[in-house]
């Protein structure tokens, strides 16, 4: 500094006697009398710390108090720390640069007014406060107020002087209350504005991008649809021709063999088609919409084209949802309009037809009706939570834990409660597959699945045909195995078909079986391959009467292939004799899955009062043990030994399961073609005869002639409705014989094909000799009905096939040319 010092008083041109000179004179005489400063290194700078004298200290902190100085410093200025550093030529300063200056702009008149006035005084008071006080002041590093010597030359004298402080405050509260320039204002909200405009711009874009993809994957769904359209109704054609030409073979050769017809489509191209037929249909197409339902009752037996009509106030799924209904609807409406009751109507019709246990109405009427039954809390008259109260949900969790033999205990989060399993059908298959895709089933199997997950959420059933040989590694009738599973899916892929899940009945439906331990994780680790969720229906798991059989529920499995993928099913209807009660209960571990399902709920919830019923009823451990299941396996098991030997007396062979209520009987026998047509005739005969049973194609077999019995009903009653079948089978028996005699006209039994040859798609044999149904001038008409209603042959010329598959065209033209 002292450098620096005289450096500057060399340099100045001043002349001696000016303010100039009279400051020089000012600073010798402190630099004279100013001590030593000790000197310390620390990180790299030095720092310098002055010793002051007595006098020397209070004469310096009176001219620099607090209050005279325009930026106020707390500290005392023998703390001061000055930053020094080295110099290494005179060019270099010895001080550091001061910081930019901090310019104020003028306030209003009446303060410079002010402003003036104090600087007139101030010049009045002495000559040393004569100085120039500069606009644009800046803080030196050390907190004192020093000029900018950047741009002047010029030291302001820092003395005490009267107002000189309440001026500086003054001028910092101006600054303080200054406003912001407006046109800062401006900028920002143009910037602010430019910047929504291009994220909504952005968002448009966004939108018009995804409607385009929706276009255009509308677009590809159309044209998907008409190629399909187009190769229906060129397989409808094919097939048109196929019989004609049969007909026309065998009138020339004489021949007896058959010729089989694959029947049908699949659900979702009925439901379009019917969908394509548009609100006012002409004749023709009424003609083929009848026509539609009568294959899909071949095929599906949902279908009822007796009457069918398309009601102009249902939608297209309303109307194919009216048509949705094959013999066990019919029969169960037949039932509920003339039921059996030995007093008021004793020639009314025995149902043998409807799965329902009436041989423990005494024991669950009693138990019911009990005072622990009879609550009304408030809690229960509110809509409780969608996946069931939880002291239903705890309880639940409980009882499967005891009679599943769970190696651990089962948790009430993973318990979900619905009115019945057919709405936890319904759940699943809208929660686990789109519309379209597929669900993995073995037939023969309860037909209500069907419905339960068709009309709901249109997802179809790929089926796995069992059939009753003993053939391979099957040891016993309609055995499911892990090969025809896998021939099963691979089918259902090599068609285009998403399949999903698969269903395992255990007890099974209408047969009985009762699936080994090994051979329920043989299925799982199938469906854990291809990545499938398996939902095991367990509603007869308390329904297995014999002592002999042993049931095993997959909630008792130490541990499961693919748990997240692993949902069961299980409610009282069955093993309680309650189907009026709509209870059914899912347990899962996939959260996702059970709050989807928990979402349906709402649909399909069951009431307060009857949660807390079947809560009572499950935590009854000691009723259930030792009264209920003891008295209701007895009864079952004394029902069973009835109907069986009555079928060993007739002679009919059948499945012996200890399981279900149910007896599926062979009545091959008494049809004479072995046909589904023969089989809905000797249906409804039993039907006229005022029993009602349960034929195979409601089950989906793919061997006509299986018909399902339930035996779970009073004794009275079974007597009487045996009675009737024994008479309805005679007759049969007798009319067979009789038309052997006058006309043996017999299909070639070498000719029928074998149904386990196919899986996917069931083939329908007859001979056409005896299939008086099918005219070849029936044939010409459909043909040429065909041929109208679409321009299929404008399509499809010679030369386009011949320039498509010109080997096989050139292979039928040799053909031709030889005939």
């Amino acid at each position: 500094m002292k450098l620096e010092y005289r450096r500057i008083k060399d340099n100045s041109k001043a002349p001696r006697g000016g303010r100039t000179w009279k400051f020089y004179e000012v600073m010798d005489r402190v630099l004279t009398s100013r001590p030593a400063l000790a000197y310390g290194s620390l990180s790299g700078s030095m720092m310098a710390q002055q010793v002051l004298q007595g006098s020397m200290v209070e004469s310096y902190h009176h001219q620099f108090t607090s209050s005279a100085l325009p930026f106020g410093h707390s500290q005392h200025p023998e703390l001061m720390e000055i930053k020094c550093e080295e110099v290494n030529s005179d060019d270099h300063s010895l001080t550091p640069e001061p910081p930019q200056a901090m310019p104020y702009q003028q306030g209003s008149p009446e303060e410079q007014e002010m402003e003036r006035a104090f600087l007139e005084r101030a010049q009045n008071d002495s000559p040393i406060s004569r100085v120039e006080i500069p606009i644009e002041t800046s803080v030196s590093p050390s907190g004192f107020s020093e000029p900018n010597m950047a741009n002047s030359p010029r030291i302001q004298n820092v003395v005490s002087r009267p107002g000189f402080s309440a001026l500086h405050r003054l001028r910092k509260k101006r600054k303080g209350q200054r406003m912001r320039d407006p046109l800062d204002d401006l900028l920002l909200k143009t910037l602010t504005s430019q910047r929504a405009m291009e994220e909504r711009f952005l968002q448009m874009e966004e939108r018009r991008f995804q409607r385009d993809l929706d276009v255009e994957e509308r677009r590809m769904q159309l044209e998907q649809r008409r190629f399909e359209l187009e190769r229906e109704h060129e397989f409808r054609m094919f097939n048109v021709f196929a019989q004609m030409l049969s007909i026309l073979k065998q009138s020339h050769s004489g021949s007896s063999s058959s010729v089989a017809m694959p029947q049908g489509l699949d659900f979702s191209q009925a439901l379009s088609e019917i969908e394509g037929m548009g609100g006012r249909g002409s004749n023709l197409q009424e003609m083929r919409l009848q026509s539609l339902a009568k294959r899909r009752v071949d095929m599906h037996s949902f279908c009822n084209p007796s009457g069918f009509q398309r009601s102009p106030y249902l939608s297209a799924r309303g109307n194919f949802a009216s048509a949705f209904q094959g013999s066990t609807e019919e029969g169960y409406n037949a039932y509920h309009a003339d039921k059996y009751d030995e007093d008021k109507n004793p020639n009314g019709i025995i149902n043998f037809g409807t799965s329902e246990n009436k041989l423990c109405f005494d024991l669950m009427s009693k138990r019911l009706t009990q005072a622990d039954m009879n609550l009304m809390d408030p809690s229960l008259l509110q809509y409780p939570d969608w996946k069931g109260h939880l002291f239903l949900r705890e309880e639940v969790a409980r009882f499967l834990t005891y009679y599943c033999k769970a190696p651990a205990p089962l948790k009430a989060e993973n318990v979900i409660v619905l009115n019945g399993c057919g709405s936890l059908f319904s759940a699943l298959a809208t929660v686990l597959c789109d519309p379209g895709e597929a669900i993995l089933i073995a037939t023969p199997f309860y037909g209500g699945i069907t419905q339960s997950i068709f009309l709901y959420g249109n997802v179809k059933l790929v089926y796995v045909y069992l059939d009753s040989k003993i053939t391979g590694t099957s040891t016993r009738p309609f055995q499911l195995t892990v090969e025809k599973l896998e021939k099963a899916l691979q089918d259902a892929r090599a068609e285009g078909v998403t399949v999903r899940a698969l269903i395992l009945l255990n007890p099974q439906n209408p047969l009985g079986d009762i699936y080994s331990l090994s051979e329920l994780r043989d299925y799982l680790e199938f469906a854990k391959r291809h990545e499938l969720h398996v939902i095991v229906d367990e509603i007869y798991m308390l329904s297995v009467f014999d002592e002999s059989a042993t049931f095993h529920s997959v909630l008792g499995m130490d541990r499961l292939p693919d748990p997240q993928r692993t949902h069961v099913m299980w409610g009282i209807t069955k093993d309680f004799a309650v189907s009026g009660i709509r209870f059914g209960t899912l347990y899962t571990e996939n959260q996702d899955v059970a709050n989807a399902v928990a979402s349906l709920c709402y649909f399909h919830g069951v009431c307060g009062p009857v949660q807390h019923k079947v809560a009572q009823l499950l935590r009854d451990r000691d009723w259930i043990n030792q009264v209920y299941l003891r008295a209701n396996h007895a009864r079952l098991k004394a029902a069973h030994t009835y109907v069986t030997d009555e079928l060993k007396t007739l002679g009919v062979p059948f499945l012996n399961r200890n399981a279900g209520f149910f007896v599926w009987i062979d009545f091959r026998k008494y049809l004479k073609t072995g046909t589904f047509e023969e089989e809905l005739l000797l249906w409804k005969r039993f039907l006229d005869n005022k029993v009602l049973l349960s034929c195979g194609k409601a089950f989906e077999c793919n061997e006509p002639g299986w018909f399902r019995i339930i035996f779970a009903d009073k004794t009275h009653r079974l007597q009487l409705g045996m009675q009737r079948i024994r008479k309805v089978l005679e007759e049969r028996e007798q009319e067979i014989l009789a038309e052997e005699k006058e006309q043996p006209c017999q299909s070639d039994q070498d000719g029928k094909a074998d149904s386990t040859d196919e899986v996917i798609f069931v083939s329908r044999h007859q001979d056409p000799l005896c299939a008086s149904n099918s005219s070849l001038g029936d044939l010409i008409g459909l043909l040429q009905q065909q041929m109208r209603s679409s321009d299929w042959l404008q399509k499809n010329t010679a030369e386009q096939f011949a320039q498509e598959k010109p080997e096989i065209y050139d292979v039928f033209s040799k053909l031709v040319g030889k005939q």
